[in-house]
């Protein structure tokens, strides 16, 4: 490994007759200055999300004005070399190549410009307010996260909500103070989709507002288990915060079925190998029943890690395939029928907090084989499930229409 020299090794090898190279100082102009800051701030960005900013209008404005000013710097031979030998993260390498015309400087203002944004407000870089604590807290929850292990269990779920968006079934909407927020609902925060995947017990803050502690993944493979108040807070301060909708409902059935249609998903049934009490002396009676637009195996892994699954490993009893049929407001329809039969158990989460899973009910496997060839001709919407009988009976405002 060369040595290097120090200004007194410098000296001393001038005494002994050895010619010392000059060293040249570093020149840059303030252009060149400017660049590599901005640069700087783009790996930054790259550090904190894991990935290089992208363009689209869901994004939050700094990540937009990232990804426009990365394009500028790939654009520029001159730029692109000099901050070559900084990319330890292979940006240039990685970003795709603008078609927006080339600009001799790369402030923020022409940025923002470009971007259709005027730029009437103080410089970016300009601080505006003090933060409050419980706005900091917010953002600090935010900002610590952990890697999430499982996170190939969720990551068809964000898929699915991508492509949901792409086809028009979901759409994003501005987050309001007020929105709820709940397990299983999807955010946008810091220009990363966000999934609540676990909430914990309700509490009452000292203002008597309503609290709990979430598990939220993240679409960039991690997670943070920070309070309600907080994803809420950082929702409101977040200019681009978006809530995702809930997939519209549609018809519930198509009108045909055609030669090339494809499955729309799967109705599954299953049983818990929980020790639970109540599960084990009703174990061939308490059956979970769900409907999914992933594989089975994919949904129930990691059975025994979500409340949803009572903690415990599951066995699948049956499956039944649909065809253009919207998954969400069938399985609202099935859980409304057999609501008279839904089981009333509380269990421990991973953190210790009672939850009361919603998706499982006290029905006969058979019952349930009744329910899906109804489903198939199309009258299951006129029965309900009575317990007493064990059977699927028929709503009285139709008993009395056909009297």
């Amino acid at each position: 490994m060369a040595k290097e020299f120090t200004e007194d090794d410098d000296a001393l090898l001038a005494e002994l007759g050895v010619e010392v190279e000059e060293k040249k100082a570093q020149y840059r102009t303030p252009r060149e200055e400017r660049i590599i800051a901005g640069f700087e701030e783009i790996q930054r960005f790259y550090e904190e999300h894991g990935r290089a900013p992208q363009h689209g209008e869901d994004r939050d404005i700094f990540e937009r004005l990232y990804a426009v000013r990365l394009d500028r710097i790939c654009d520029q031979p001159d730029c692109r070399d000099l901050v070559e030998p900084i990319d330890h993260q292979g940006l240039l390498a990685a970003s795709v190549l603008s078609s927006s015309p080339e600009a001799d400087e790369l402030d923020d203002d022409a940025l923002l410009a470009e971007l259709g944004i005027e730029a009437e407000a103080p410089p970016i870089t300009e601080l505006k307010h003090v933060r409050t604590s419980a706005e900091k807290k917010a953002a600090e929850e935010i900002a610590n996260r952990d890697k999430c292990e499982d996170f190939e269990e969720f990551k068809p779920l964000f898929d699915q909500v991508q492509s949901d968006l792409d086809s028009g079934l979901r759409k994003t909407r501005p987050f309001e103070m007020k929105a709820d927020i709940e397990q299983g609902r999807f955010f946008i925060v810091g220009g990363q989709k966000a999934y609540v995947a676990e909430m914990g017990e309700t509490t009452i803050t000292e203002q008597g507002r309503t609290d709990a502690r979430l598990r939220v993944i993240f679409d960039n493979g991690t997670e943070s288990n920070m309070l309600m108040r907080s994803l809420q807070r950082a929702l409101n301060k977040d200019e681009a915060g978006r809530r995702i909708t809930e997939p519209d409902p549609g018809p519930l059935f198509a009108q045909d079925t055609i030669e090339g249609d494809e499955a729309s998903g799967t109705i599954y049934v299953l049983r818990s190998k929980s020790d639970h009490p109540t599960v084990v002396e009703n174990r061939d009676l308490i059956h979970k029943i769900g409907v999914t637009n992933m594989s089975v195996s994919k949904r129930i892994a990691g059975a025994r890690l979500q409340p949803t699954f009572m903690m415990a490993d599951v066995e699948i009893v049956a499956t039944y395939e649909l065809f253009n049929i919207n998954c969400t407001k069938l399985e609202n329809l099935i859980h409304r029928i057999f609501e008279p039969a839904r089981l009333d158990i509380e269990i421990m989460d991973r953190f210790g907090n009672p939850v009361v899973p919603r998706e499982w009910f006290l029905v006969p496997l058979f019952v349930v084989d009744e329910a899906v060839e109804r489903i198939k001709d199309g009258t299951i919407a006129d029965f309900t499930y009575d317990p007493n009988a064990a059977a699927l009976k028929p709503q009285a405002s139709h008993r009395e229409e056909n009297r």
